[in-house]
């Protein structure tokens, strides 16, 4: 299933300010809160949806990417609503909320939407090489990536076991505290992450003997990237939550993936479009024939007229490369090129010499001017 486009799903526009773009997350997500839908899936992939969009537009690099690859720039390797998970939104914008909003519909600052869940992993940069036909086709890449994973045996808490984790007593489990302080003004309340439990809202009295307590280990993943056709060199395309694993239970980074064009024997790349440089025989030329000719499909047979012309170009419709996000493709351009043996045998002499006294072989001089430079070219082969 296609996603939708993000500012629809927001309800704003590419020329929408920062404001009016958290302002229109900020409605949504209250809208479609899991507090106020309980039991609602509908509701809660509609709040992830939104989720993500937001991360897009709020972020200008992102929203750049976003504005000139669509959905391939920033998630269309991976990614997506469906694997944002739940708390990592409210960890990640909680703030878009505010403390009186949890508080007036919420219920207050007990909510999970207030709790920080660990440090976040960092993002990772690869570099993926493609060869034109994949470019123009788009293609599956499994790579491994050596990266912080999530430990195996306490399965990100950092705890030895279940009974080494217990309720954070400075906060109760909330991962934040409220301060109430006095002022000219009169009462100023203040919230904070937990500096006992750093926002997670339970200790650890003792640690696992694999991580240590970090909740993640040194390792390698096996990850598998969908890579859009009509992609170029320099692109950067991201997979969310793909990146190293967060400390202590926190999100995932992201891993963005760099696009790099392997040079083709043949054919070269020009925008969309393929070039072509056809080098043929005088006598293929002033005679006429058919040859084949590489395409990123596999080889064609095209037809050189007689009387051709060098740097005569030939158009192969839509045998180029998709465009990224668009319908249609680009051409394959073929310039043709009469090469000129160096050196003769004496036949092959006397067979041009034969060729080069006939009459119709030498050209008038008004027709010369029209077909610029082909005397001197003739004049050269011999």
């Amino acid at each position: 299933m296609a996603k939708r486009d993000f500012y629809e799903i927001l309800g704003v526009t590419k020329s929408s300010t920062p404001e009016e773009i958290k302002k229109a997350y900020r409605k949504m997500a209250l809208q479609f809160h899991p507090d106020k839908n309980p039991g609602n899936n509908e509701a809660e992939e509609k709040f992830k949806e939104a989720a993500e969009a937001y991360e897009v537009l709020s972020d200008p690099q992102k929203k750049a990417k976003y504005d000139q690859f669509g959905h391939a720039g920033v998630g269309g390797a991976g990614g997506g609503a469906q694997h944002m998970n739940m708390d990592d939104i409210f960890s990640q914008f909680g703030d878009v909320f505010g403390e009186s909003v949890f508080g007036d519909f919420f219920g207050g600052g007990g909510r999970r939407g207030q709790r920080s869940r660990g440090i976040r992993g960092s993002n990772i940069r690869i570099k993926v090489k493609l060869t034109l036909k994949e470019v123009a086709e788009g293609t599956r890449k499994t790579i491994k990536v050596k990266k912080y994973v999530v430990c195996d045996v306490c399965t990100g808490t950092g705890a030895k076991d279940a009974s080494s984790v217990s309720t954070c007593k400075t906060c109760n489990g909330q991962g934040q505290v409220r301060r109430v302080q006095n002022t000219i003004l009169g009462q100023m309340a203040t919230t904070q992450t937990c500096p006992t439990c750093h926002g997670s809202g339970q200790q650890i009295t003792a640690t696992c003997n694999k991580c240590h307590g970090d909740g993640r280990v040194y390792g390698e993943d096996t990850i598998n990237i969908d890579i859009p056709a009509g992609v170029h060199e320099g692109i950067e395309l991201s997979m969310n939550g793909k990146g190293n694993a967060g400390e202590k239970g926190g999100p995932n980074g992201d891993l963005l993936i760099s696009v790099e064009e392997v040079k083709d024997t043949d054919l070269k790349r020009e925008g969309n479009h393929v070039l072509y440089d056809l080098y043929i025989s005088f006598a293929d030329a002033a005679l006429g024939t058919k040859v084949e000719v590489p395409t990123i499909d596999g080889k064609v047979r095209v037809t050189i007229p007689e009387g051709t012309q060098s740097g005569h170009i030939m158009r192969l419709k839509g045998k180029g490369l998709p465009g990224l996000n668009t319908y249609g493709k680009g051409d394959q351009i073929i310039e043709v090129h009469i090469w000129v043996p160096r050196k003769l045998s004496s036949e092959e002499r006397k067979t041009l010499e034969k060729l080069q006294s006939a009459k119709n072989f030498i050209p008038d001089i008004n027709e010369t001017r029209k077909e610029k430079g082909f005397f001197d070219k003739m004049k050269d082969m011999f």
